[in-house]
């Protein structure tokens, strides 16, 4: 059935007529149609500790969260979260007032972004990013200033000049991601104080989405931007369950900042989900308080499948930004003979019988990621070997 209008004005709002359906489902849906290997999108083939997930069911039984829950989360994972922060960064927050508990990290990002940008502000965010960041930016109705990470000696890197040349008297705010998705760039020390010193200079809000700061490897550390001079009071930092422990679709996240930020981020928050998981918050709070032993684990897991993904991909041919964090992994395809990263990835399952992401979709400028494609491995180490295996076929 067509639907009909008074006028030729296009359904979608304008804001958002320059996004369509996402890669991630074009490329799901290909490898579901090719029979591939999945190591476009980013969750795991596993799901995360036994205990974890009878916590959840204890809770169901119980009746606890069955019903809406309260609207800033429940008190004992606000609590967890609190403790989280304290026991790992020295970072202290009032669990009453500073910690809120959203549908995940990408409602944090569009609560935190519907909340504090208006029409005509404009928002640095590090180029490639996270696709929902240009979105929820738009629905705001900011506009994007995207700063490039470029390749530099095997990883990604942040130019802090062109950081400082993106700030003008327009800007409201940093959106800052590290652990870094796609690159797997992790922000060093320097990096972090100039955006903090820049912050602070031009009186700027940040954003800062760290949902991977467990999966940062032994060559790097995780440092939280707010624990840097003058952040603590102009930071709201996403954290979120579903990387941490493999727990995708329970949709946990928070924001912890200063109680007037945490205010007005729930202020849209409410009109967003209002609540959601409420039996998975119960045990995500058990989750947050498991020992240091399982986070150790779970990081060297990832490592090790970091390195075996990272070799064959070598040995298939490509350059391989070896990641500093993150379960995601940058190649460039141009040592394969290719340059166009959208025709590479939907000609790949057919070639190799493995589906990738092309990076051009995180980036405003296309060009900068035209030869960039990103690999997941978040998989089970026997996936992960059988995908190797397909794609030294590219290697002949």
């Amino acid at each position: 059935m067509t639907c009909m209008t008074s006028s030729a004005r296009p359904l979608l709002n304008r804001r958002l007529a320059e996004f369509g359906t996402t890669i991630f489902a074009e490329m799901s849906a290909l490898a579901l149609r090719t029979g591939s290997i999945n190591l476009g999108q980013g969750f795991p083939d596993t799901d995360g500790p036994e205990e974890v997930r009878e916590a959840a069911v204890r809770a169901l039984r119980d009746g606890r969260g069955n019903q809406y829950p309260p609207g800033p989360g429940v008190p004992e994972l606000r609590t967890a979260i609190a403790a989280h922060q304290e026991r790992r960064y020295g970072l202290s927050y009032d669990p009453d007032t500073e910690v809120l508990v959203t549908a995940g990290a990408t409602e944090a990002i569009a609560a935190a972004l519907l909340a504090l940008v208006e029409p005509g502000d404009e928002v640095v965010a590090l180029e490639p990013y996270y696709d929902s960041y240009a979105a929820c930016i738009a629905m705001a109705g900011g506009t994007r200033v995207p700063v490039t990470l470029r390749p530099h000696e095997g990883s990604f890197r942040l130019d802090l000049d062109d950081l400082r040349a993106a700030v003008t008297d327009r800007t409201r705010l940093l959106l800052v991601n590290t652990p870094h998705n796609p690159t797997g760039t992790v922000l060093t020390r320097a990096e972090l104080t100039a955006i903090a010193e820049l912050a602070v200079e031009r009186d700027l809000l940040v954003v800062t989405d760290e949902v991977y700061e467990h999966l940062v490897f032994g060559e790097a550390e995780h440092l939280p931007l707010a624990t840097f001079p003058g952040m603590r009071e102009r930071t709201v930092t996403i954290g979120s369950a579903g990387k941490t422990f493999s727990f995708t679709g329970w949709k946990v996240g928070w924001i912890t900042a200063t109680p007037a930020l945490v205010s007005a981020v729930r202020s849209a928050k409410q009109f967003l989900t209002y609540v959601s998981s409420g039996p998975f918050q119960y045990a995500v709070a058990e989750a947050l308080a498991l020992p240091d032993s399982y986070f150790a684990a779970f990081r060297e897991d990832m490592r090790a499948k970091r390195d075996l993904l990272s070799a064959g991909l070598a040995e298939a041919g490509f350059e391989v930004f070896r990641p500093a964090g993150t379960y995601f992994v940058t190649t460039d395809i141009r040592p394969l003979g290719e340059n166009d990263g959208f025709a590479f990835c939907r000609a790949l399952p057919e070639r190799a019988g493995v589906v990738a992401i092309p990076n051009a979709v995180f980036y405003d400028h296309r060009e900068q990621g035209a030869p960039f494609v990103r690999f997941a491995f978040c998989k089970r180490t026997s996936v992960l070997e059988e995908a190797v295996g397909r794609l030294k076929a590219l290697a002949g």
